[in-house]
């Protein structure tokens, strides 16, 4: 069965990638409650960072956008992982964290994780409306541009 949230997203052209595997020591996502928390994803595409370097420097403003909507793939990819293969137990997504990497002249963190929050919302709909921040970071995880974390809440 296909969930709603892959619908919209083949309807666009795009396919829910498989959960990648953790970086290192710590699971992909915990829950507790009514609450999914789903770790940190990195641009992944195909097993690799699809997207590397530091936002402003060596990544446009627009690689930047694009390696946080892989990002939220990823996430839902998680999501999905945790909820037993059916999305349609995603309720809401309350929360999103978004990292990139960047000089400290760089102040375009929102607009670069906006990638993932249109993408998200693009997915879920109105339920797919969160809080969120975005920071500036010196490097992050095998060299990705963006990661972004995220509290989902289950139905």
């Amino acid at each position: 069965m296909t969930s709603a949230i892959e619908r919209r997203l083949a309807a666009q052209g795009v396919d829910l990638p498989d959960a990648p595997a953790p970086a290192a020591n710590y699971v992909p996502y915990t829950i507790s409650g009514k609450l999914l928390f789903v770790a940190g994803q990195l641009p992944f595409r195909h097993g690799e960072i699809a997207i590397s370097g530091r936002v402003g420097e060596d990544v446009g403003l627009e690689q930047g956008q694009e390696a946080a909507r892989l990002c939220a793939l990823n996430l839902l990819a998680q999501a999905k992982a945790a909820c037993g293969g059916d999305l349609d137990r995603l309720a809401r997504c309350l929360k999103l964290g978004g990292f990139v990497s960047c000089g400290s002249a760089f102040t375009d963190h929102p607009a670069v994780i906006n990638g993932a929050s249109d993408l998200m919302v693009e997915a879920m709909g109105g339920a797919g409306q969160h809080a969120r921040f975005a920071v500036g970071c010196a490097s992050l995880p095998r060299g990705a541009a963006v990661e972004v974390e995220a509290i989902f809440e289950l139905a």
